[in-house]
């Protein structure tokens, strides 16, 4: 297989079988081999799969992690390579070591101090982000503003939320949509459990997708509360947020596609969007919500948020 793969470049497992004159199952069993030991790398997904001489080598075998390392791991780190190889916990810190040519012992230890220090600014599990939009907004609509996690932290980049966000819309991929939906669930419901909200709302998406995230969000985390009417406007030409830089832009935007038909009135509403940028929609909905007498008391929860100010998360 490695002569072959050395004299042809990637392959596929049908040329394989072919060549060899094996069952398809004999070859699986050393393509297993092969894939353990980092001797070769498979690209693709099903049903077109290649396979290739890998270009790395594993790290060293002295390397030893405690085990409440690897928990830690395995509850942050994340990591999707740039060919789209998926990777979780003390794997996905192993391969972005080996990516960045770095100890994996230190680099855990550097990680650690720098989830530490985001994790004190959680508090039950939750983000404050309502100073950020007193700091950015004359009037701010929103009573509280929330974050489940930031969507990229320093030197590491993207949260383990944060890849799951973006390969879900970016990507389109259902399988990283429906485990989104299985880490952010219990959060929703524990945020709904601890406040007496009688309505949710969700923000329209504003690119048009195949596969809509806040869609599938709004059918299984609305938890049987009543779904706030929001409408997102068609304009001639479709202008996404993510697109504008200027916060002026973003609030100009939100003004005029943006629509709140809600009629009935409710004490409180939990209004969900998948990723903050300005904060420039989110307190727009918020405003209209409170002008037509909806409910005084607006929570905004966004999946993810910026650590700085309010960044432009373009990707999403």
């Amino acid at each position: 297989i490695l002569n072959y793969l050395k004299h042809n470049g990637e392959t596929s497992p049908h040329n394989l079988v072919r060549y060899l004159g094996i069952s398809p199952q004999a070859l699986y069993r050393h393509l297993k081999s092969l894939l353990l030991s980092d001797q070769i790398k498979k690209i693709g997904s099903s049903p077109k799969v290649f396979y290739k001489i890998s270009t790395t080598q594993k790290q060293p075998q002295a390397i030893i992690v405690s085990e409440s390392d690897k928990l830690f791991l395995q509850e942050y780190f994340y990591f999707v390579s740039p060919v789209g190889e998926s990777f979780e916990g003390l794997d996905a810190m192993i391969a972005w070591c080996r990516r960045h040519n770095l100890s994996v012992q230190k680099t855990i230890n550097d990680y650690k101090k720098t989830q530490f220090k985001y994790n004190k600014l959680k508090k039950e599990q939750f983000i404050d982000g309502i100073s950020k939009m007193d700091a950015t907004f004359e009037t701010v609509f929103l009573n509280k503003l929330l974050y489940l996690d930031f969507y990229a932290i320093e030197r590491f980049g993207k949260t383990k939320l944060g890849y799951y966000l973006l390969y879900s819309k970016q990507g389109q991929s259902l399988s990283f949509m429906k485990e989104l939906i299985c880490l952010i669930k219990p959060r929703i419901q524990e945020l709904i459990n601890t406040n007496p909200f009688d309505a949710i709302g969700f923000v329209p998406p504003t690119v048009k997708r195949e596969f809509q995230i806040m869609k599938m969000i709004q059918e299984e985390c609305n938890f049987g509360l009543r779904i706030l009417k929001i409408e997102k406007l068609k304009t001639p030409i479709i202008v996404p947020q993510k697109t504008l830089s200027k916060l002026n832009d973003r609030i100009a935007n939100a003004k005029n596609t943006m629509l709140v038909t809600e009629t009935q009135s409710f004490d409180r509403v939990l209004l969900i969007d998948d990723a903050i940028g300005s904060g420039a929609t989110l307190n727009e909905i918020a405003a209209q919500i409170k002008k037509k007498k909806i409910t005084n008391h607006v929570t905004g929860l966004a999946l993810t948020g910026s650590v700085k100010g309010f960044d432009i998360i373009s990707e999403v």
